[in-house]
């Protein structure tokens, strides 16, 4: 099923039949400023379990997740006071950051180490999905995101994983193109992959 949503300004009464969708353990694909993504209720096992299913995603591999602010954030990492400066001024934006986990984050989106990767999206649809679940959303690529042509039009992804997934918002094209990875766990920022979003605040 492919749901359009007004990709600058989402109407409300939308994120909300979605939100009701994921409440009851929907997977879905959606916009982010990094491209279209899968997800669901990062709280929802069954949903989760499906994901990993679909990514053939070797056991022990944690899922990123998104969060809708800083505050947001807190309840799931422990931020230091340098990792706080740093998501002040970054975020929202096109990055995921590793941090220590808190004991609220489900066992599958925490590492041996007990990190997390969490994201705050500047796309308006994917924020308002997460600030009206008050929930994390899980953050994955599509499927064999070779072809970028298929990976940033929501009718083609729709033709592609319709069948797969149970929802696919079309919040219009978006080219994909990974966030930057950096690591906050320690006292100086690593930077661990470069992508989407300048790491220059963080060399």
């Amino acid at each position: 099923m492919l749901l359009a949503i007004n990709p600058h300004n989402p109407q409300q009464r939308l994120i909300q039949q979605v939100v009701d969708r994921l409440k009851r353990g929907a997977v879905i694909c959606y916009p982010t400023d990094t491209g279209y993504g899968i997800g669901c209720d990062f709280s929802s096992q069954k949903a989760v379990k499906r994901i990993a299913q679909l990514k053939h995603r070797p056991k022990g591999k944690p899922f990123s997740f998104m969060c809708s602010d800083l505050k947001h954030i807190s309840k799931f990492a422990h931020v230091s006071n340098v990792a706080y400066r740093l998501l002040k001024k970054n975020l929202p934006g096109p990055y995921t950051f590793v941090l220590p986990g808190t004991k609220l984050v489900p066992k599958a989106m925490s590492t041996k180490q007990k990190t997390v990767g969490i994201r705050v999206p500047e796309n308006p649809i994917c924020r308002m999905l997460i600030e009206t679940l008050g929930n994390p959303i899980i953050n994955t690529s599509l499927p064999g995101e070779e072809d970028d042509d298929i990976a940033s039009d929501p009718y083609d992804i729709d033709c592609l994983y319709g069948k797969l997934v149970d929802l696919v918002i079309d919040g219009g094209d978006v080219f994909p193109d990974p966030s930057s990875l950096v690591d906050l766990t320690g006292d100086f920022p690593v930077v661990l992959r470069e992508g989407k979003g300048d790491v220059t605040p963080f060399l």
